[in-house]
This record gives C-alpha cells, sequence and structure tokens, in this order.
C-alpha cells in the first residue's frame, strides 16, 4: 500500500478518470474499483473519497443522482462537462510529473572523458 500522502495529491485525478470511463459510479464501487485495479497498492478510505467526491461536486465537475435500492439509497456519481474536460487534463498533467519525477529519482549516466 502506498504512502496517504502520494494518494491525497492524486485522488481528485483518480475519481476523474474513472468516471471518465465508466458512465456512473457510487462511492464504495469506486474505492472497490480502485483496490481491485490495483491488486491492493491503493486503497482508498471514505475519509479521504467523500470529501473529494463533495469538493469536485461543489466545483462543478461531478453530478449527483440518488437511485433507490431495496431499502437504500445509493448515490452515483458522474462527470459534468466541465469535469470531462478537467479530466483529461489532469491526467496528462500527472502523466507529465510522473516523467519530471522519473528525471529527478533515475540517476544519470555521467559521460567519462
Amino acid at each position: 500500500m502506498y504512502n496517504k500522502e502520494l494518494i491525497k495529491g492524486t485522488l481528485q485525478t483518480i475519481i476523474l478518470k474513472l468516471l471518465s470511463e465508466k458512465e456512473k459510479m457510487y462511492g464504495y464501487e469506486i474505492t472497490q474499483h480502485v483496490r481491485e485495479i490495483t491488486e491492493g497498492k491503493i486503497i482508498l478510505t471514505e475519509g479521504a473519497l467523500y470529501p473529494s467526491l463533495h469538493k469536485l461536486e461543489a466545483e462543478g465537475f461531478l453530478i449527483t443522482e440518488k437511485v433507490k435500492i431495496g431499502k437504500r439509497v445509493r448515490k452515483y456519481y458522474s462527470l459534468t462537462t466541465k469535469g470531462s474536460s478537467s479530466a483529461e487534463l489532469k491526467v496528462n498533467e500527472l502523466v507529465d510529473f510522473f516523467k519530471t519525477m522519473k528525471q529527478i529519482i533515475t540517476p544519470k549516466l555521467s559521460a567519462k572523458s
């Protein structure tokens, strides 16, 4: 499992990316999907996920839909047009950041004269 600070810095990007691939998801589904695709290396807690979902919703990136399932109400999240645009930008930014980090952490071979 990765450091919580690493996950915290990428959580909004993770959420936007997943929702750009699926039409809508509910919170628990997001946590389980992330755990599954990362083979347990990233585990999202409710304490981290829901504040991020609420913030993205407040900023106009997500909309919600409540669906009654039996006696329970499930809240589904989906991207707005603004959220779709932002998802692509955030993913591209993160990929570029990883390239930059690789330049920092990968030792360069020095040219010997």
